[in-house]
């Protein structure tokens, strides 16, 4: 069922009780309030009846039954019986003897002073009255045809006032559902319009205060994210489809060139150690497309654990310098740090050890001397790392650019490279809550600063 044909009926429901009961409430008022009245027109009635009889010395039951038969005040079907002391009929009304007041009625009425019952169609009430001479009990019956008659005309009242009301409230509520949920259908409306090709539209936000202004932010912060996904997935296949194609077009020309006539055998190694170089390239390259893939993905947290930076430090730098015998990496410490908890981040060790080996083969690459200079710092709630080279340095309008994958600047095309180094750093370093920040300066240097939240 629809959301609005809920509401409608929830809201019908709610209604319908709430009319229900306090027309309940009012029947049950106006009925109690018919019964009181009524009854005590009986009592006036018993009173009257009981002074004449015992006050009046020449009235007698004759006289009184000819003044009852001629009183315009008499009730609708009036039943009058007056019992003596030994519950002896000395006066009835009740010709067709319709009243059967039994013997403990008349006893509970010298008890209790009064009594009220019903004998339908009659209501009855008797009472108690002496005088010096005289102990006599009282019934007055009659039928309250007037009260019965607004009651019943009350009841239907109340019953058209409810049926009105909920086919009033039924149309309200629908009408009230339809506009609540209105930016509701527009949010959906909105989303239906948002494709593959069109992920950078946002949905209105409204005043960013409500629950639907609420959801509608967090359908743009799931749409920011699939956006990123969608980009980084076209991205990703876009450049590995494009480097991947160069070292393969290499090798397969390189293969096709030597198949073309008979070699010698110095030139069949000469050519295999070519191919072997551009795959190593190539794995190198894949490797890298790999790790900067799970980069770029959402890693849980549950795969951190705490690490202390200057053992992965040591680490990289013993495997960096057995690859290159030529690097030099110094690795400096700040006199500032001197609880080895500093050290310690809460990261994914393997790509963490990715980042700071690029860093570090970067640095040693583009330096003149080789050299890479490491600095260690940290004060109470973060740690800094420092990678500094005395290279071709980075042009000021390209530092920017440099983090971007497959990106190189203009005055590194001497050097190997393939542009995914710094991109992939920056991933591994945001993942880590960390933040990376570059300066340079031409033909002086460049240094890289790395600041991560302390375990």
């Amino acid at each position: 069922m629809e959301i609005r044909k809920k509401l409608t009926f929830q809201f019908l429901g709610i209604v319908a009780i709430i009319l229900f009961f306090a027309s309940l409430a009012i029947y049950i008022s106006f009925s109690t309030s018919r019964k009181e009245e009524f009854f005590g027109r009986l009592e006036s009635k018993t009173k009257l009846i009981a002074q004449m009889l015992i006050e009046i010395e020449d009235i007698d039951t004759e006289m009184l039954r000819k003044i009852e038969r001629n009183n315009p005040l008499s009730l609708p079907n009036e039943k009058i019986i007056i019992f003596d002391y030994q519950n002896n009929i000395i006066y009835n009304t009740d010709e067709s003897q319709l009243l059967d007041i039994p013997k403990e009625s008349i006893d509970q009425v010298r008890l209790d002073k009064q009594i009220r019952f019903a004998q339908k169609p009659y209501e009855v009430f008797g009472a108690f009255y002496t005088s010096d001479y005289d102990r006599i009990v009282v019934f007055a019956a009659a039928r309250d045809i007037y009260g019965f008659s607004k009651l019943k005309r009350l009841q239907l009242i109340l019953l058209i006032v409810f049926i009105i009301s909920l086919i009033t409230v039924y149309f309200a509520g629908r009408l009230f559902a339809s506009r609540a949920l209105l930016p509701v259908t527009d949010i959906i409306s909105q989303v239906n319009g948002i494709g593959v090709t069109s992920l950078d539209q946002r949905i209105y936000e409204g005043n960013r205060k409500d629950e639907l202004a609420n959801l509608a932010i967090t359908f743009n912060g799931m749409l920011n994210r699939i956006e990123a996904a969608f980009k980084t997935q076209k991205n990703f296949i876009a450049n590995a489809s494009h480097e991947l194609r160069t070292p393969l077009t290499v090798i397969t020309g390189q293969l096709e060139v030597t198949l073309l006539k008979e070699r010698k055998n110095e030139e069949y190694q000469k050519t295999i150690k070519s191919i072997l170089d551009d795959v190593r390239n190539l794995n190198q390259l894949s490797n890298r497309l790999l790790l900067l893939a799970q980069a770029s993905s959402e890693t849980s947290e549950t795969s951190f654990e705490p690490i202390r930076i200057d053992d992965i430090l040591w680490t990289v730098r013993s495997e960096i310098l057995k690859r290159k015998l030529n690097y030099t990496i110094n690795i400096n410490f700040s006199a500032r740090i001197e609880d080895e908890d500093k050290l310690k981040i809460n990261g994914n060790d393997l790509l963490f050890k990715t980042a700071l080996s690029n860093l570090m083969d970067n640095a040693c690459k583009y330096s003149n001397n080789k050299t890479s200079e490491v600095l260690i710092d940290a004060d109470n709630n973060s740690i800094f790392l420092h990678f500094r080279d005395n290279g071709v340095g980075i042009p000021k309008d390209e530092l920017t650019m440099v983090f971007q994958p497959f990106y190189r600047a203009k005055n590194s095309t001497g050097v190997k490279g393939n542009g995914l180094g710094l991109s992939l750093v920056e991933k591994i370093v945001k993942q880590h809550n960390g933040t990376i920040e570059v300066t340079s300066t031409i033909n002086v240097g460049s240094e890289f600063k790395i600041t991560f939240p302390i375990f």
